[in-house]
């Protein structure tokens, strides 16, 4: 793979200066019900997911001309919401082409933050944003193969380590690897000692079989959307690949079902809405400590913005 230049630890501060008073400061909770975890609830953004971190920063660092002319993003949903936040915020245009199955929650949280939805079969939602963003002048913020992206959600491994200085694991979901590309970064350049492993779904499990190749090896979609964990359905890109190579030390797989297990669980002793995608990290604590290194441990909860019939039904078998 060609050699390209990765995010450091100024970047990430740079970001976090950038959406200071913006994103929220999401404290560290600890968990009883689950000995030596504490989670770093996300879910509780504004948009209801850590998107909006990477998203604000993508639109403040562009030049006033490129943002008046408007932004577009294709998106699972919450970066989606992330860009149509951030894009309210500044007062410019937002388009968004989701996967014509996102679920309802997403898309009408997306309308009303005043973008443009525009669904498209999930096979099309980046030929359709990429022809879109030509037609119209509007400026693409990636969901995670951006720098000014991934320097945004690495400000949650900046907290992290900041918060609880003698961190022994850091555990993140992995979908496009923005988030762990960030996360991964930040933690390492500050406790080198500490070890970062991603969480994916089984079902959605190429960034683990990449990154075992040493190359990328993507899914077609009728294999990552298999999964309930809608969130994590995407690739990596080259750029989130050299970063992971570069900082995560592994990853892991969960099931679907401990997946929802973990959501109902922590919707009943953290009192945590969390959405499939949010709730890996803490399903692959559960499910597979035997296979983590013991210590101090944090897994990011990285949303909860969850249909509200699929929580009914992990609460009310």
């Amino acid at each position: 793979m060609v050699a390209m230049e990765l995010i450091s630890l100024d970047d990430i501060r740079a970001a976090a200066k950038s959406i200071a008073g913006v994103a929220v400061r999401t404290p560290l909770l600890p968990c009883p019900w689950a000995e030596g975890l504490q989670v770093k609830p996300e879910n509780l953004q504004p948009i209801g997911a850590f998107k909006q971190r990477g998203a604000y920063h993508a639109v403040s660092r562009l030049d006033a001309d490129r943002r008046a002319r408007g932004v577009i993003a294709h998106s699972s949903g919450n970066h989606a919401q992330a860009l149509a936040y951030a894009a309210r915020d500044f007062g410019v245009p937002c388009v968004v082409v989701m996967p014509d199955v996102t679920t309802a929650v997403k898309v009408d949280a997306c309308r009303a933050l005043g973008a443009e939805v525009v669904l498209v079969p999930p096979v099309e939602r980046v030929s359709a944003a990429e022809r879109l963003a030509g037609e119209r002048g509007l400026t693409m913020i990636p969901p995670f193969d951006h720098p000014n992206v991934i320097a945004g959600q690495g400000t949650i491994g900046l907290e992290i380590v900041e918060d609880q200085p003698d961190v022994d694991l850091v555990l993140v979901p992995v979908s496009g690897g923005g988030l762990a590309s960030g996360v991964a970064t930040a933690v390492k350049a500050l406790k080198p000692s500490a070890t970062v492993i991603g969480v994916e779904p089984e079902y959605a499990a190429d960034a683990c079989e990449s990154l075992e190749a040493g190359e990328l090896r993507p899914w077609p979609v009728e294999r990552t959307y298999r999964t309930v964990a809608d969130g994590l359905r995407a690739q990596l890109s080259e750029l989130t690949l050299a970063h992971l190579q570069a900082h995560l030390d592994r990853i892991v797989t969960v099931t679907d079902e401990e997946i929802l297990d973990a959501i109902g669980l922590l919707a009943r002793n953290a009192r945590l809405v969390v959405e499939p995608s949010g709730a890996v990290a803490v399903a692959a604590y559960l499910r597979h400590r035997a296979e983590l290194p013991a210590g101090r441990a944090v897994a990011v909860l990285t949303g909860g913005n969850i249909d509200p019939a699929l929580l009914a039904g992990v609460l009310v078998p």
